[in-house]
């Protein structure tokens, strides 16, 4: 049991709050005194922009991890898909939680499923992994931009800014908002983004400490996934303006892995798969990294970097 309160810090929008939530649940119950402290992030802030516009996704971790770094909270929940490519040194993740269902979810105002939404159907989306896949699917689909938590977006849709969007099952289940959900799409049509449906906790690398009330909740099964997934990612070293995606999960003992990037507009798909045993973890996200690269071609890469 800690004498002090750990400060668990966290994005203040009702899904950031349920996760943060959670975990001092779980140090609560092992004897810790917690402290929930909310931040607002800059990706919280400006939802009128496309996220590679103001600086990718890690905006919506960065002020987080910056208050983990000068000491005013202890530990901080981040969604893996929210995380930068590259962690700091100074950084450690001593807890990724068991995960969440990692698919995306399809919500539509008129109740159809993707199949069966009429031809030039707007979908409000900023993730270009969600509208590369949507696109090479059904190409006549249009895009719109929709940023903003679970409640905003599905407002917006209802509204009638689009006819559909997309949310991750992850977060629908954890804020039981399921029933919202018209489709939940195959992995076939669209494969989720590194990290979806996983939380990990972050704390400082050299608080020991904390590092070690945070170990019991330490999931080694998401943590092989992640570990596939973000060596896959690593090895791409795409931008924000990259599509990507990937998952892992276990089966017959083996770890499988598959990804993908695109187009934004969908007129290109490179995927591959992998498998190995789950102590390669890492080697099987890098060598699926390198085929995609190999597939796709280093022009891809330095077009969508500039």
């Amino acid at each position: 049991m800690t004498d002090q309160p750990l400060r668990i810090g966290t994005r203040g929008s009702p899904l950031a709050l349920w996760q943060a939530e959670h975990v001092e649940r779980l140090l609560s119950a092992a004897g810790h005194a917690t402290d929930v402290v909310p931040i607002k992030t800059t990706g919280d802030k400006v939802t009128d922009r496309p996220l590679a516009e103001i600086g990718g996704k890690g905006l919506f971790t960065k002020e987080l991890d910056l208050a983990l770094a000068d000491g005013r909270i202890d530990l901080a929940v981040h969604c893996v898909k929210d995380m930068e490519t590259m962690i700091a040194p100074e950084m450690a993740f001593p807890a990724i939680l068991p995960r969440e269902d990692p698919r995306d979810a399809l919500m539509t105002r008129m109740g159809r499923g993707l199949d069966g939404l009429p031809e030039g159907a707007v979908i409000g989306t900023t993730s270009l992994r969600r509208q590369a896949q949507l696109l090479a699917y059904r190409p006549d689909l249009k895009m719109t931009l929709f940023r903003g938590n679970v409640h905003t977006r599905l407002n917006k849709m209802v509204a009638g800014s689009a006819d559909a969007t997309l949310l991750a099952v992850a977060g629908l289940t954890r804020l039981e908002m399921t029933d919202s959900i018209t489709e939940v799409l195959t992995v076939d049509v669209m494969l989720p983004a590194v990290g979806q449906g996983a939380l990990a906790i972050a704390c400082r690398a050299d608080d020991q400490a904390t590092a070690e009330a945070l170990a019991p909740f330490d999931d080694s099964k998401a943590r092989a996934e992640i570990t596939a997934e973000r060596a896959m990612l690593a090895t791409l070293d795409g931008s924000c303006r990259t599509p990507i995606a990937g998952l892992a999960w276990h089966e017959g003992g083996q770890l499988h892995l598959r990804g993908l990037v695109a187009e934004a507009d969908g007129s290109a798909v490179w995927r591959g798969e992998r498998q190995g045993p789950v102590r390669d973890a890492e080697a099987i996200g890098n060598d699926l990294g390198q085929d995609l690269r190999q597939q796709a071609g280093e022009d891809f890469f330095r077009r969508l970097a500039t």
